[in-house]
């Protein structure tokens, strides 16, 4: 048996809650995972996981040795960094997650300059807006967006992004020009008349954790409001919403960055510009649980150098 592999197919399983997500994450054949553990379990004598139709989860022997097989390999870990430091290059594969316009608008067309500093540590891009779960999915780290409520990560903060509502020419030709964030929504024709009078088309972008659209936000002085507005086409990947604003099909906010280029080319027109939403915080987020290896570090001060001149937050 390869005792160390063993342990970090087990750490890996008891971090996921599943076999085949190890066998995937480690790019292993899952019955070899299968054996791998049984041959620890029967090295140790003792059971370590508890396997169930629905999920695994480690048994009280098998929550202590995780604690120490996980130390063990980080350890390991900083120990082979120590000895490569006198290496010229960084080695290893890093998994990294990112949501889509980010990927698409800053990070890819980036990414040649950092195969080119550092040609022998690739990256592995996962690209969605959905929400993941770094310890399970075996992530190394991801760029986040919004407040951070989970204690358990780091975060760095690399950026804050302004927004803008904006539209196509086509759509504001056809609906108007809203001069109040009040416009946006339907509203009664009269105070004997139960007859709605439309607002404008909200393209919506709603959450992949809970299904809901996000509403509109406008912030003026002491103002503070908040449309939901009548979202006649609602995605929840952010490039697919800038192609919905783009399309016609409906009025939104969106990253100043992404409209820009869209802006300038007169395929998008911002609306309601005396009215500004908070700028949303940008994060580089790694468990905390987890060593900071020499390659996470040169990637996350890599991408806080990527994404400062899109951060628009004023000089300090």
């Amino acid at each position: 048996m390869d005792q160390l592999l063993a342990l970090r197919v087990f750490v890996r399983i008891a971090e996921s809650g599943a076999f085949s997500k190890a066998a995937d994450a480690m790019n292993i054949p899952r019955p070899t995972v299968t054996k791998l553990v049984q041959d620890l379990e029967r090295h140790l004598g003792t059971r370590l996981l508890q396997r169930t139709t629905r999920r695994v989860s480690v048994t009280p022997e098998g929550a202590a040795y995780y604690e120490r097989a996980r130390r063990l390999i980080e350890d390991l870990a900083e120990m082979d960094e120590l000895a490569a430091q006198t290496r010229a290059q960084a080695r290893g594969r890093l998994r990294v997650d990112v949501g889509s316009i980010l990927a698409n608008m800053i990070l890819i067309p980036a990414l040649p300059d950092f195969r080119a500093r550092h040609p022998e540590l690739h990256v592995d891009l996962g690209v969605s807006d959905r929400h993941i779960d770094l310890i399970s999915e075996g992530v190394d780290c991801v760029i986040r967006g919004g407040e951070l409520a989970d204690n358990t990560l780091v975060a760095r903060r690399i950026a804050d992004l302004d927004w803008v509502t904006c539209a196509s020419p086509v759509y504001l030709k056809a609906r108007g020009v809203p001069k109040h964030p009040s416009e946006l929504t339907a509203r009664a024709h009269g105070p004997a008349d139960r007859a709605r009078v439309p607002g404008h088309a909200i393209a919506g972008y709603f959450s992949s954790l809970t299904g809901r659209a996000f509403p509109l936000e406008f912030h003026r002085g002491d103002e503070r409001l908040q449309i939901a507005g009548e979202a006649v086409m609602a995605v929840n990947e952010s490039t697919a919403h800038l192609s919905t604003l783009l399309s016609g099909a409906g009025l939104g906010q969106t990253f100043r960055f992404a409209a820009t280029p869209h802006l300038q080319t007169g395929a998008l027109r911002t609306v309601l510009d005396d009215w500004t939403r908070p700028r949303h915080p940008l994060h580089v987020v790694y468990p905390a649980s987890r060593h900071l290896s020499a390659k996470l570090r040169l990637f996350v001060d890599w991408v806080a150098e990527v994404f400062a001149p899109f951060d628009d937050r004023p000089p300090r």
